[in-house]
């Protein structure tokens, strides 16, 4: 079977050959790999920014936004069967009995950072056609999701940011009514922010670079909220032409744009981060401003990164709901399919808004 793998000691990217894999535990499953989505994570891999194989080998297949079919399970197997469709949890839990969080069994609050992370971080990817996983991490998906289910993984990012702030809003003393909400960038995790606003009531704006009459701002009217470009708008005035938000999703990775965004919450708003700027990167603030706002405005900002079994099934909800408030504007969001073949290409050369390759099944 095929596999696309990036060597970081050579610098390369390319397909390789790898033998077929077996069941070797009673608790694992066999599975035939049906699409992976790529994202800019997998570009940064690709570029060979970061990334680590698994112990003792040269090379890491990559891919983390799985949609895979159960071909076979082993003896001990209760949760699954041939012929279910499911995604696969992309962090695995350190091995430190000091984590709490692993302990718990949310790795996506690991202490240590000593966990894997399929496609990313010591354990092989899913852009092959077969893979072998353990049964405590693999999540069902409906048949009637199966043409947008690769969507899941990048849609857990959202609803974990959105249960957080759900549940910070909980402190409030009060009913705060209806609610606004901006989202910072119009790629995959950007729209799909979008979509959990608009599903949950928000008065929602997007803000990112593409203009007026680009794809995005015709799919995020689409959707009943309102686009804004930069192109027309600079960040520092958006508050100020839009009003001030309840909740702010930051979706670019921009470090100038993530420190603006503390600048666009109402009183007692939340912004979450879940763009990760280069290291290097630096920002004008008025730090004085920006604190006592934070202080006295009881606002809160924080950061999300993956996500655990719950934010799974939460993205399967949403998923549903938005197949029924608005199914071709997420159909929209995949923008091109792609055989294994032509994934290098496509990885170095976005297109598009999400990107996928769906695989051969051949053996």
């Amino acid at each position: 079977m095929q596999a696309l793998a990036v060597f970081p000691s050579k610098k390369k990217l390319q397909l390789v050959d790898l033998p077929q894999p077996k069941l070797q535990g009673a608790s694992q499953v066999l599975l035939r790999v049906h699409e992976v989505g790529l994202c800019g994570t997998d570009r940064e891999i690709g570029s060979f920014e970061y990334g680590s194989p698994p112990t003792g080998s040269d090379h890491l297949v990559l891919g983390h936004e799985s949609l895979a079919e159960v071909i076979e399970v082993g003896q001990g197997v209760r949760g699954f069967k041939p012929g279910d469709l499911v995604v696969a949890l992309v962090r695995r839990p350190c091995p430190h009995a000091e984590c709490r969080a692993c302990q718990a069994g949310r790795p996506d609050f690991c202490l240590t950072g000593d966990f894997t992370e399929r496609g990313i971080k010591g354990a092989d990817g899913f852009l092959t056609d077969w893979v072998v996983e353990e049964e405590a991490y693999l999540v069902r998906v409906p048949r009637a999701l199966a043409d947008v289910a690769v969507l899941i993984e990048p849609l857990t990012v959202v609803t974990k940011a959105a249960d957080q702030a759900h549940t910070i809003f909980n402190r409030l003393p009060y009913d705060p009514g209806p609610q606004r909400g901006l989202v910072l960038g119009a790629g995959p995790i950007g729209l799909l922010g979008a979509m959990v606003l608009v599903a949950d009531g928000f008065e929602t704006l997007v803000y990112s670079r593409d203009t007026e009459q680009s794809k995005q701002a015709e799919l995020v009217r689409s959707l009943g909220a309102q686009y804004a470009s930069s192109a027309a708008i600079p960040i520092q005035n958006l508050a100020e032409a839009s009003g001030e938000f309840d909740v702010v999703l930051e979706a670019v990775g921009f470090a100038p744009l993530m420190i603006a965004a503390t600048q666009m919450l109402r009183a007692n708003g939340v912004l979450a981060l879940t763009g990760v700027p280069s290291d290097a990167a630096t920002a004008e603030l008025s730090v004085g401003r920006a604190l006592r706002d934070l202080v006295l405005r009881n606002e809160v900002v924080f950061g999300t990164v993956n996500a655990g079994r719950r934010d799974h099934l939460s993205a399967i909800q949403h998923l549903e709901q938005f197949m029924v408030l608005f199914p071709e504007s997420v159909r929209q969001l995949i923008t091109h399919r792609v055989p294994l073949e032509e994934a290098p290409q496509i990885l170095m050369k976005k297109q598009g808004i999400k990107n996928v390759v769906e695989m051969s099944h051949a053996a």
